[in-house]
């Protein structure tokens, strides 16, 4: 039976280890499986958009770039053929899909191999549970300095799916979080060490924490912003809004009375008459 280290949500080692499930650690490390697979995962990775032209993509090399014969020169047809400057790439790369896939009991297999290749290295850390109420980086890291862990690169599997662990340590590059069943072997064979919540390995999710529970050691209180306003403040704010009501009453009685008044007709102006001619002018 393989043991594993074990530890409390705060980080304070136990007394006693903790025994992982037999019938998954039985101590097998097949090294061909886990090859195989780590190098279908980085083909996988692959994006295959690497791309070359060759002569018949390349622009240009319609016209012979002499006649055939009488210059003394080697007879070309194209200044586009591969032996020429510009010209096209002969066996260069183009779009490609690297996707390969193994079965999926292969898979398996690798992912047990790895665990089981950090659990006999003395590399896996079980924690009793992840005790965090808010993303906090500094309690992440502050457990796993605890755990001796510090500056390494550790992959920490959670008991299902937990966004606050996964927010806390989104920041830190050489900590990945994942959960438990979605981890592969590369995952595993990545990391110098890996920590395991206790429930992962039993099967039981943890209960959430109360709310009058004491927090873990390492993590920063809380500041609660005081909702109470001064009251000076708030006479001040209180005069000024009565204040600006007034004026937009004001102004809005002024325009109700000049909306009220007749509008009084505009006379139109007089056409002068033309100047009368003298007597005597032409």
């Amino acid at each position: 039976m393989i043991e594993a280290p074990h530890y409390t949500s705060a980080g304070a080692k136990r007394d006693a280890n903790f025994a992982l499930p037999a019938d998954y650690f039985d101590g097998t490390v097949n090294e061909p499986v886990l090859h195989q697979a780590v190098k279908v995962y980085l083909n996988n990775q692959r994006q295959g958009t690497a791309a070359t032209l060759t002569r018949s993509f390349v622009s240009g090399g319609n016209q012979k770039p002499w006649k055939q014969k009488g210059t003394g020169r080697a007879r070309q047809g194209s200044t586009r053929a591969p032996h020429w400057r510009g010209g096209g790439i002969v066996f260069g790369p183009h779009p490609r899909d690297y996707r390969t896939d193994i079965p999926r009991k292969v898979k398996q297999l690798a992912r047990k191999s790895a665990l089981n290749a950090r659990a006999r290295e003395g590399a896996l850390h079980v924690v009793e549970r992840f005790a965090f109420r808010a993303p906090r980086t500094a309690q992440l890291v502050s457990l796993l300095g605890s755990l001796g862990l510090g500056g390494r690169k550790v992959l920490v599997l959670t008991a299902g799916s937990n966004l606050d662990v996964f927010l806390s340590g989104r920041n830190l590059p050489a900590v990945e979080v994942l959960p438990y069943a979605e981890a592969s072997a590369y995952d595993v064979l990545w990391s110098d060490a890996t920590v395991v919540e206790e429930g992962a390995l039993t099967g039981v999710m943890p209960e959430p924490l109360p709310e009058e529970a004491e927090e873990p050691a390492g993590a920063k209180p809380t500041r609660k912003r005081s909702t109470a306003k001064p009251a000076k403040k708030s006479a001040k704010k209180a005069a000024a809004r009565s204040a600006a009501k007034a004026t937009k009453k004001k102004k809005a009685t002024a325009r109700k009375a000049a909306a009220k008044k007749p509008a009084t007709k505009k006379s139109a102006p007089k056409k002068k008459s033309a100047p009368k001619k003298k007597k005597g002018s032409k």
